[in-house]
């Protein structure tokens, strides 16, 4: 569909969507999915499904990205594929808000922590959400079709992405803080294995795979916001390459990273239990959620 106004022309695509990339990565992304919802099931952490349902979030925009293969101007298609593989993101970072503060607590070291450790998950998955729910409603406002509704949409979805790429830089720092802190000052469970071994999942493996997820979620989102504020004529969305470069190709190694050390093998409810019992409200309320 291509709708003009004044010298403008607005595309769903400005080029034709490559089929067998969006398979490629079709198929990646449904095998990874499925192997995280094996070690959901098999270590029964359930706060991970949000992580999975993001994965599936992804198999749908690439099924619906293979569709647009042979039908460029359907409206449909082009806004299922657009919102499921902009809102899969916030899912990813969302389980990883989750992980730090399950994490934190596992290791006794909640004075460590920069915020008290009863708002730090719930603080972060506040902004995912808003950031999540602006996203899908730029989504939905660019799928009527109108010119003036892909703008605005578009605009949206440039606020969701930034509100997004705020709380995770926060987050970062946050993290970066907690880590150097326990290092500084390791409290008796931190020291409990000695010299960790990058064999194993331990909790400086958890660390590490949650800052090489946080940077790659945070390199495309920075790709995303500068690619729709160039608007629909510029030079990221007018080539598909950048997409799977930065999108896609970033998203699948940020889900294969979190497979090597799942955080869930450390941090299962049977050891959070040893650890000292009950986690906080915040905690025992997203756990409900996600398993809802």
């Amino acid at each position: 569909m291509d709708s003009t106004e004044g010298t403008f022309e607005f595309k769903l695509y400005r080029y034709t969507p490559s089929l067998g990339a969006a398979i490629l990565f079709l198929v990646l992304f449904a095998l990874i999915t499925l192997y995280h919802l094996y070690q959901v099931i098999r270590l029964r952490s359930w706060y991970f499904l949000v992580f999975v349902i993001g994965g599936v979030f992804q198999i749908i925009g690439y099924i619906c990205r293979t569709l647009a293969h042979n039908d460029t101007n359907s409206i449909p298609i082009y806004s299922i594929q657009t919102i499921m593989i902009l809102l899969a993101p916030p899912l990813y970072a969302a389980s990883i808000y989750m992980t730090l503060g399950r994490l934190i607590r596992y290791l006794d070291a909640e004075a460590l922590s920069i915020v008290p450790i009863r708002w730090l998950t719930l603080i972060f998955v506040i902004g995912d959400v808003v950031a999540f729910v602006m996203q899908a409603a730029g989504g939905g406002i660019m799928a009527s079709g109108t010119l003036s509704a892909m703008n605005t949409g578009e605009t949206i979805t440039i606020v969701g992405l930034a509100v997004q790429l705020a709380f995770f830089s926060v987050f970062i720092v946050t993290s970066t803080i907690f880590h150097w802190r326990i290092h500084q000052n390791p409290t008796e469970k931190s020291l409990l294995k000695g010299q960790p071994k990058w064999t194993e999942t331990t909790w400086v493996t958890i660390m590490g795979v949650l800052y090489v997820s946080s940077v790659l979620i945070l390199v495309r989102s920075i790709f995303r916001l500068i690619e729709y504020a160039q608007g629909n004529a510029g030079y990221l969305i007018s080539h598909e390459a950048f997409m799977y470069v930065f999108d896609s190709m970033l998203m699948f190694l940020t889900m294969v990273v979190m497979s090597f050390y799942h955080p869930s093998k450390l941090l299962n409810p049977r050891n959070m239990e040893r650890q000292g019992g009950q986690s906080d409200g915040t905690t025992t309320q997203l756990h409900r959620l996600s398993s809802a």
